[in-house]
């Protein structure tokens, strides 16, 4: 069997176009799901628009605890809080701070937020 060249040529494009979108599929699989905007502690507090303070529990003043909680908070698009994670902090004083913040109200961003937020609790 004598293959022409035009054969030749477009079995070299297919392979080279699979490798081609191969690599684009490999490159587009590694960027997030969604474009989400990190937003700084002090722009956070800025555009919050309802941000009640969390409740020092009270086993926890009666123990004495004390100390710093942190959370990272997905806020969508609208301005409402999607998502509270603790990062750090006493179990005793997380339940309050996630409850708390799950109903704060944002000013609408440009995009999904993530922010960074810090409570202290000290007894007194």
């Amino acid at each position: 069997m004598i293959c022409s060249p035009s054969l030749i040529s477009t079995a070299r494009n297919r392979k080279l176009f699979s490798a081609l979108a191969l690599c684009l599929l490999c490159s587009l699989s590694s960027l997030p799901a969604r474009a989400e905007l990190r937003v700084s502690m002090a722009e956070a507090l800025k555009a919050a628009v309802k941000r009640p303070s969390p409740a020092y529990s009270p086993i926890a003043k009666q123990m004495r605890v004390a100390g710093d909680v942190e959370v990272e908070v997905s806020i969508t698009k609208a301005g409402d809080v999607d998502n509270v994670k603790v990062l750090s902090g006493n179990a005793l004083l997380t339940a309050t701070v996630v409850k708390t913040v799950k109903d704060w109200k944002f000013t609408p961003f440009a995009s999904e937020a993530i922010t960074q937020l810090k409570f202290t609790f000290k007894p007194e």
